[in-house]
């Protein structure tokens, strides 16, 4: 849908052709930018998969949206996933498009989508029949998005608030944080203070999506753009963390116990420095719950040498991906390795693939096992490491 929506030569209201970015890797899944070109809109569609094991991924992305389009094929229905994706977006009262897509298919079974979409809340006249493959009705959807979901909300004269919705890692940016601007706005040549993490950074450069990183001086309330951090240290950009403006005071105190102060010099890095997360005058965003991992397994490098790059690796790859979590663990056959947890086999899967692809390591997989739990008969209750 999102393919034929790029290629597709559709006028709008105010009948300017859209622009995207738009990456895609060989499994499938793709993150996608939107935004219209001199025009008084700019769209930013996030495209993210609907699998149970990426559910925290489309958590993350319904956070920094106004509205979801919720996509359902003709020839299943409604499923759990659906229902799932579903209540995530109602609890965060988004404006929801219902759409049944794959109606060109001999075995589309429309009456009975329609049927099952107004059950769960839908009214039929909402419903938009569409054909992704064919492009039928496509221009309905753009249509939708600009009538039917409202514009950002937020307080354009209040202190800096945006959040930090993804990431990636650039070899000669650093962290390259995507974030959405709740409140303020963002100016290239303020330094910026993350909440959570405590990092002050001098932005490298500021930017937003049109469709390709386009550099510029100023964010503003409402927009989704990119900051090129400069940080080397992975850990200090997270998923979910407030970024705001940082005081001009010269000494900053750390959340520590001793108190003790430090100057921003002292830390090793100009452009970096530690500051304590509290802020009278700033309240963090709300951020995001943190998921909790259901099968295990351990990685283990095939060279013993490789070791520091897997352990760099999977720190990178969780910029981007912060629905697994990796410790480091010793065996006595295999040698040093991580023990990694991810939301389903198909997570695990899909990192195991990037680590290979992207970094081209070469890793050995245990077999995967779950968390369980063991009643006693003294009673007594207990769970065992996974490893065990």
């Amino acid at each position: 849908m999102i393919y034929k929506i790029r290629n597709s030569n559709i006028e709008t209201r105010n009948k300017n052709k859209i622009q995207n970015s738009n990456v895609q890797n060989d499994l499938g899944f793709r993150a996608s930018n939107f935004g219209f070109s001199s025009s008084e809109y700019i769209l930013n569609l996030i495209d993210t998969p609907g699998h149970v094991d990426f559910n925290y991924e489309v958590s993350r992305s319904l956070q920094a949206c106004e509205g979801a389009l919720l996509v359902v094929d003709a020839t299943q229905g409604v499923q759990a996933q659906t229902l799932a994706n579903l209540i995530l977006a109602r609890k965060l009262n988004l404006v929801i498009i219902p759409i049944i897509n794959k109606i060109d298919l001999p075995n589309a079974q429309i009456p009975e989508t329609t049927r099952q979409l107004e059950e769960i809340g839908f009214d039929k006249k909402d419903i938009i029949l569409i054909s992704a493959k064919t492009g039928l009705n496509i221009e309905h959807i753009l249509q939708a998005i600009i009538e039917r979901i409202p514009p950002p909300h937020g307080e354009p004269v209040e202190p800096l608030r945006a959040l930090i919705f993804s990431s990636q890692y650039d070899t000669h940016k650093g962290v390259v944080c995507y974030v959405r601007v709740v409140d303020g706005e963002i100016n290239a040549k303020q330094k910026l203070h993350f909440l959570i993490s405590g990092a002050v950074i001098e932005p490298i450069e500021i930017g937003y999506f049109i469709p390709k990183m386009r550099l510029t001086d100023h964010l503003f309330n409402g927009e989704v753009g990119y900051i090129a951090t400069g940080l080397k240290d992975v850990s200090l950009a997270k998923v979910g963390d407030t970024i705001t403006i940082q005081s001009q005071s010269k000494l900053v105190k750390p959340a520590s116990p001793a108190g003790r102060l430090v100057k921003l010099d002292q830390l090793g890095d100009a452009s970096v420095s530690v500051k304590s997360i509290s802020d009278n005058r700033v309240t963090p965003l709300p951020g995001y719950k943190e998921p909790k991992p259901m099968v295990f397994l351990g990685l283990f490098p095939i060279n013993s040498d490789e070791y520091p790059q897997v352990r760099e690796a999977l720190g990178k790859l969780r910029l981007s991906d912060s629905a697994f979590n990796f410790r480091p663990i010793s065996s006595l056959a295999l040698g040093n390795g991580f023990h990694c947890g991810f939301l389903g086999l198909l997570h695990a899967e899909v990192v195991q693939e990037r680590l290979s692809r992207e970094f081209n390591l070469s890793l050995l997989a245990t077999a995967p096992s779950v968390e369980y739990k063991i009643k006693l008969k003294n009673p007594k209750s207990q769970i065992p490491n996974s490893n065990q």
